[in-house]
């Protein structure tokens, strides 16, 4: 009687030491013991490695991303003056990356210590929950962005303020909704060749996933743009008053605001477009490599997220000033808002 195989350790295929070979396809029991016979009959520099050194990059990442964003999400909570709408919503993307960290450090522990398909599904549906939600909230801030300035005079009022929970909630549920296709039977693991790129998200889980973020990511270009052209147009009025069009600080200033602006955009672009594509022109039979190579960057941007949206926030440096050392710098406290800080 042979034993029940064991679950699959890796995100993407299930021979655990696949992402070492050139090929991506499925393997069967019988050609996975032909290759790798029992350990008593192999001499210690002919062990297979059992843990993919891509699995412990993205573990790593995990780590990194998780205590980043606790701090942020840490120093949010404990102060009562960062209530604003801007806030919340800079709180919401913190706390999505995360579980998005503790999502990827937990799918490592799981996979190579409980090896359980449950086990699997549920990290793997944190994870896509989290990241879903962290994409959401990168569109909240900037439709935040975008109404801040359209409606510059009116953003304050309450009415802002239950558009703001609005978004929270709908972007939270439809995440959350994302999040449990995996567990509520939407998965591959009954039939292998349903398989994407990443294990157990089936075909159209994931072509459903990469069609949205091209949707969002065009929506907000869409939005920057119209920033651009405000505060565009908002510096060339100040300047004109002046006289001085080229040498206005403030028009200097609105340069520099548009220039953080396309970097923010493309930052999001690099991280993330890569593995979208791929992921809607590869299925599983395409080698783990690959699927490593674009999904590892994309777990980059919840690290580059607090450096963009929340350590640059002024009241935020104040904040982290007071937890960390219990004083602010003069050069914090009397830095003044400028439009290259959008």
């Amino acid at each position: 009687m042979s034993e029940e195989p064991p679950a699959t350790p890796s995100w993407l295929s299930p021979d655990p030491t696949a992402w070492a070979s050139g090929g991506g396809g499925p393997t069967d029991n019988a050609s996975v013991a032909a290759t790798f016979p029992a350990e008593e009959s192999l001499a210690p520099r002919q062990l297979p490695l059992l843990v993919n050194p891509w699995d412990i990059v993205l573990c790593t990442s995990g780590t990194l991303i998780a205590c980043e964003n606790a701090l942020v999400v840490l120093v949010i909570w404990q102060n009562p003056a960062l209530r604003a709408p801007m806030f919340l919503l800079i709180g919401s993307l913190a706390l999505a990356d995360l579980l998005a960290g503790l999502g990827l450090v937990l799918h490592f522990t799981c996979a190579y210590l409980l090896q359980s398909d449950s086990a699997q599904l549920l990290t793997v549906g944190l994870v896509v929950a989290s990241f879903s939600a962290s994409v959401f909230s990168l569109l909240a801030i900037t439709i935040d962005r975008y109404l801040s300035l359209y409606y510059a005079l009116t953003y304050n009022s309450e009415r802002t303020a239950a558009f703001t929970y609005t978004m929270l909630v709908l972007l939270w549920g439809l995440s959350l909704c994302l999040g449990l296709l995996p567990v509520t039977g939407v998965n591959c693991l009954a039939e292998e060749a349903t398989c994407s790129v990443v294990r157990p998200l089936t075909k159209n889980n994931i072509a459903v996933l990469s069609v949205s973020f091209l949707l969002l990511f065009g929506l907000m270009l869409q939005l920057y743009v119209q920033i651009c052209k405000i505060v565009m147009r908002h510096a060339h009025q100040i300047a004109l008053q002046h006289h001085f069009l080229a040498a206005s600080p403030h028009y200097v200033t609105t340069r520099k605001g548009v220039s953080t602006l396309a970097i923010i955009l493309g930052t999001f672009a690099a991280c993330w477009m890569p593995f979208t594509v791929y992921s809607l022109i590869a299925d599983y039979t395409y080698p783990p490599l690959y699927t490593y190579a674009t999904l590892v960057p994309a777990t980059y941007n919840s690290v580059i997220n607090p450096v963009i949206y929340a350590f640059r926030n002024q009241e935020i440096q104040k904040a982290l000033w007071m937890v960390c050392c219990g004083c602010i710098p003069a050069s914090v406290a009397q830095r003044a808002r400028t439009p290259s800080d959008v």
